[in-house]
């Protein structure tokens, strides 16, 4: 079996990839011809759990005891000042729950008429995009330095002590001039 991200050969029974780490397991499950169908669904939330009916009205009645804790400490004065603040999470839990209710239910209805979800994501190969430039670039070196630092740098400690050395004919250097 070869691996779907970077192309390795790995063990047929091996359930991560050598050289990526990918996991291997839903490919070697189709492979075998055990792939499950996932039940369900298929929508997640934005955390990437999934979205169920339990949740949807979990949620829901969830904001509507924060409303009711939230009336009940207005009206009795035990809130004192603090208790509009319980209708933050109340509002927000029933907004949410709403929102699940009414995605899992056109999700229903998408599964009853056989058209799959607008909002379901498909696996698709990504498209290329022409008008943008290529990945691959290719470096073209300066022909000359834009840093004019040659004034800036301090001369080599090596370049003045080799100049007070004497130089034979051939430009080699003999001994220490005498003092």
């Amino acid at each position: 079996m070869f691996c779907p991200k970077c192309g390795t050969e790995n063990p047929e029974t091996g359930k991560f990839c050598r050289s990526c780490g990918t996991d291997l397991g839903n490919v070697s499950e189709a492979l075998s011809g055990n792939l499950v169908k996932a039940t369900g669904t298929g929508l997640c939330d934005r955390r990437g759990r999934p979205m169920t009916w339990e949740g949807a009205f979990g949620s829901f009645f969830g904001g509507l005891a924060f409303l009711i804790v939230a009336i009940f400490l207005g009206v009795t004065g035990a809130g004192r000042g603090w208790w509009f603040w319980m209708l933050i999470p109340a509002f927000l839990m029933i907004g949410s729950g709403i929102a699940k209710y009414i995605q899992l239910k056109k999700a229903e209805q998408a599964q009853r008429s056989g058209f799959p979800l607008a909002s379901q994501p498909t696996i698709n190969t990504p498209r290329q995009n022409i008008n943008l430039p290529s990945a691959q670039t290719t470096f073209i070196s300066p022909a000359e330095s834009r840093y004019k630092t040659g004034d800036l740098v301090p001369p080599s400690v090596t370049d003045n002590t080799t100049r007070h050395l004497e130089t034979n004919p051939e430009g080699e250097t003999m001994t220490l001039p005498k003092v």
